[in-house]
């Protein structure tokens, strides 16, 4: 589907030509934060060591040979930048907060007249968001429908049938491509930048592999296949597919490869020296799996972190994390008094759970 918008400075708060250009010339990149590749194809010696001690900056840009690559048609891929360019990681947040899934973002800065990739399909849903230039897009109906990570465009799979998309996207447009659709894109005479919004969506097949998982408590599926019973495995299995179920670990999931997002981190240490009752505080988006220790405390995981709490807490931290707007410490609903709620709720900045407003 393709969204077209009078809007060429729409997702300039995400990336610019400049920052792009920027990154590339400025900072050192490493890989694997970016890669090279032209008409499919992967292009090496575009790296350096730095010297430093005790140990060399390894892998490193090599800025001249990248510019030159970049001039004979070369794609330059920034990878990952929801991890290391916080506007995007802050919208690639809210993504996967709304959409439930795991979301990734690279961009693709191709010069005129050129392609990066063959024909091929992803393996996870697209956005692609034009931030800059133009880029013509040929999209076909799929050879492999919806296809897993480990299932890879091969030619083997089929050749493309009849395009059933041909559109030029300007600075501001969106395209969507869902899972397996296959598609090709070249630019004309100007250079083109995208983002690839990538949306990993989480399948029955992961979700039936991670309650698996989780069976080896139930002696039913420790017993070799001699002595056990199919159907009683199966059943063990069906036991932990339930919705709820399902959902924790779809959570879990996300705060297990989720990161902190803490831009304004050292200023939040210093808000804490006026921290009082009344001070107005939110809530960060963040991925959040609260569960008991057994021991009765509780234990909130939290974008890779982990944070122990005692059991009469929970009010509290529940109020905390399903706060839809800014909430002081006086308005929290558990029993400790003032000094307990400044401690309790200092303890959640440190951690990026809430900010001070």
């Amino acid at each position: 589907m393709h969204v077209p918008r009078e809007e060429p400075d729409r997702f300039a708060q995400l990336l610019t030509r400049a920052d792009a250009e920027r990154m590339l010339t400025a900072t050192g990149i490493r890989m694997p934060g970016f890669r090279l590749v032209k008409a499919g194809e992967q292009i090496g010696g575009y790296v350096r060591d730095i010297p430093w001690r005790p140990r060399p900056f390894t892998s490193a840009i090599d800025v001249r040979r990248v510019l030159a690559e970049f001039a004979d048609g070369a794609t330059i891929v920034l990878q990952a930048l929801h991890v290391g360019h916080e506007p995007v990681a802050a919208f690639a947040r809210e993504l996967e907060l709304e959409l439930g899934h795991p979301v990734q973002v690279n961009a693709y800065y191709t010069p005129r007249a050129a392609q990066g990739l063959p024909v091929h399909h992803d393996t996870h849903d697209v956005f692609v968001l034009q931030v800059s230039g133009q880029k013509r897009w040929l999209v076909y109906e799929p050879v492999l429908e919806l296809p897993l990570k480990t299932q890879r465009y091969a030619a083997s799979l089929g050749a493309p049938g009849d395009t059933v998309l041909d559109v030029t996207l300007r600075p501001g447009d969106t395209l969507y491509l869902p899972r397996g659709w296959l598609h090709e894109a070249v630019t004309s005479e100007t250079d083109s930048l995208h983002l690839t919004v990538g949306v990993n969506v989480i399948t029955w097949q992961q979700a039936i592999r991670d309650a698996l998982d989780e069976t080896g408590d139930d002696v039913a599926m420790r017993r070799s296949i001699e002595a056990g019973s199919l159907d009683e495995a199966l059943q063990v299995l069906a036991e932990r597919l339930g919705e709820e179920d399902v959902e924790r670990r779809r959570v879990a999931r996300l705060v297990r490869r989720g990161r902190p997002l803490l831009a304004d981190g050292f200023d939040q240490l210093r808000a804490l020296d006026d921290l009082g009752p009344e001070t107005p505080l939110e809530r960060r988006p963040v991925h959040a799996l609260l569960r008991e220790d057994g021991e009765g405390g509780l234990v909130l995981e939290h974008d890779g972190g982990e944070l122990r709490l005692p059991g009469d807490a929970r009010d509290d931290i529940e109020a905390v994390l399903v706060a839809e707007g800014p909430f002081t410490a006086a308005e929290l609903p558990g029993t400790l008094d003032d000094e307990g709620r400044i401690a309790f709720v200092s303890r959640l900045v440190r951690e990026g759970l809430v900010r001070v407003g």
